[in-house]
């Protein structure tokens, strides 16, 4: 058997002109100012990572965050930050109407322990089913960090034991 030639109608190439970057960590500070200028310069929007210290576990912190990273944009470019909250065993479901409403896109589901910045992360995920049903409702979307955190477990299987 063989392949079917090539004809002038199939693209060679794909281009994306403005890709969006799904997964950013800009942290704050001065590592905000030094990233957020190069993503700015190659994507249209990001989701932001909500994992700072401490993390963006309210309406008005993302708001204010979305700011900072604002301000860091070089005059002329056109970036938006698409704002995440981070998920705790006790985020009030109001809260995520609150965050919902003013824009917000998404919450992170952190296992605690299980990365940078996760200690405030999620240790039993029914302490979590109202806020869910909250983000359901709301039309939130829930992102995962998908690792185990069992000490038995090799740092580098801990993604794969996950899935």
């Amino acid at each position: 058997m063989t392949a079917a030639p090539h004809t002038p109608t199939q693209p060679d190439t794909l281009t994306i002109t403005r890709p969006d970057d799904w997964h950013l960590h800009v942290r704050d500070g001065e590592a905000l100012h030094t990233v957020v200028p190069h993503t700015a310069a190659q994507f249209g929007r990001a989701i932001i990572m909500p994992n700072l210290r401490p993390p963006v576990t309210t309406a008005e912190q993302a708001l204010a965050y979305k700011e900072r990273i604002l301000a860091a944009v070089p005059a002329g470019m056109q970036f938006e930050p698409l704002m995440t909250l981070y998920l705790t065993d006790n985020l009030p479901p109001e809260e995520i109407v609150r965050a919902r409403a003013a824009g917000v896109v998404a919450a992170k589901l952190y296992p605690a322990g299980a990365t940078t910045n996760s200690d405030a992360g999620v240790t039993d995920l029914r302490k979590t089913y109202k806020t869910l049903e909250a983000m359901e409702k709301s039309g939130m979307l829930l992102l995962v960090h998908g690792e185990v955190t069992s000490s038995d477990i090799d740092l580098f299987d801990r993604e794969a034991v996950f899935i």
